[in-house]
């Protein structure tokens, strides 16, 4: 049976304006915020909120990081051909 996931993502451009996002979450930025202010997904007006998903659906790295990474930490830049994601893993099951 599949796994399936529910995430949150932020996918900028280059790695450079992720890392940068990334500081800012560390320093207790609001994940869902900087989404809707950042993000060039269109799930970024819903905070990046990518709802739940099956374990192959999402693109490899991503799908990776995602299945193989830690819940409730971002994770990131993990780079696509859609660009440079940050990824905090709601839940897994």
């Amino acid at each position: 049976m599949a796994r399936v996931a529910a995430a949150l993502h932020i996918l900028v451009k280059t790695e450079n304006e992720c890392q940068e996002l990334k500081k800012k979450l560390e320093k207790g930025a609001n994940f869902q915020q900087l989404a809707k202010q950042f993000s060039t997904c269109p799930s970024g007006k819903k905070g990046g909120d990518l709802g739940e998903f099956k374990q192959g659906q999402m693109v490899k790295a991503f799908d990776k990081a995602v299945f193989s990474g830690p819940e409730l930490v971002v994770q990131g830049p993990v780079k696509t051909q859609f660009g440079y994601h940050l990824i905090k893993v709601l839940y897994k099951r």
